[in-house]
């Protein structure tokens, strides 16, 4: 059995099918892992929540924010946005059992000796604490009574996390470490504005993964969103998988085993 993590796919099936056929990939062998933005801005969202739930138990992975976005308009919580490509899945006959299927995905996991997160860990937290808190946030999601986060997860305040901090507020912080972040400060204050990449950080803020005393320094971690990396980081034990395949860029798959990347065009930019 190989395991294969990859990237951003956000709808993007028939990039990630080449992607895997590229590499060997065979059903039922091999394990595929996902770094969340399963669906969303490319054209076969539908058919991409059902070739990854196809994989049963072969098939790992974490929500991003297109995904969370997704249950939240699906459950009434969100309006959808003009640049959304979420209808056929809302319009399928199966579309219960696809998204009752994706809210019972993690926020983060480890395994194998790597954590995979959609966005980033903040530079106060540990591996065992962004677990934890993730848990959180997934207790709620799980639960008879998602929508008392699908309904408020949404903003940019509070900045920065606080233990002190209850209900939608501090599951909101954690949702937005865990699925949006970017920029940061050295003590964890979101800056949620700007996509640009690393070296145009915003006054006062840096990378979330630059900042010296970063408690996960030694740790393995996989992440997606941030596109204008373009899987151009070079940062021991840090993997960046989204190199923005659906803005005309390329799908980018890691063998888990050693750490070797592989990539397709796709070539396809919404509009």
């Amino acid at each position: 059995m190989t395991v294969y993590v990859v990237g951003d796919i956000q709808g993007c099936l028939s990039c990630l099918e080449r992607l895997l056929d590229s590499c060997g990939f065979q059903a039922g062998r091999d394990q595929l892992w996902a770094v969340g933005d399963l669906v969303n801005r490319g054209p076969q969202s539908l058919e991409t929540l059902r070739f990854c739930k196809s994989l049963g138990d072969n098939f790992r992975t974490v929500l991003g924010n297109h995904d969370l976005h997704l249950l939240a308009v699906a459950r009434g919580h969100r309006s959808p946005s003009h640049k959304d490509t979420l209808a056929d899945i809302l319009n399928a006959p199966d579309r219960d059992s696809l998204l009752e299927w994706l809210r019972h995905q993690p926020l983060a996991f480890s395994d194998h000796g790597f954590t995979v997160v959609h966005a980033g860990i903040p530079p106060q937290w540990s591996i065992r604490k962004a677990l934890k808190k993730a848990a959180e946030v997934e207790a709620i999601l799980h639960s008879e009574q998602p929508g008392k986060l699908l309904g408020t997860m949404y903003g940019n305040q509070p900045e920065r996390w606080d233990g002190s901090l209850e209900g939608p507020a501090r599951w909101r912080i954690i949702t937005n470490y865990l699925t949006r972040m970017r920029f940061c400060d050295g003590n964890g204050r979101l800056e949620l504005q700007s996509k640009a990449g690393p070296s145009n950080a915003p006054k006062g803020f840096a990378p979330w993964f630059s900042h010296t005393h970063r408690k996960t320094a030694t740790d393995n971690i996989i992440f997606g969103h941030w596109a204008a990396l373009n899987g151009q980081l070079r940062q021991p034990h840090l993997f960046p998988l989204d190199t923005g395949c659906v803005w005309g860029g390329r799908l980018r798959l890691m063998r888990l085993d050693d750490a070797r990347f592989h990539h397709v065009h796709c070539g396809t930019v919404p509009e």
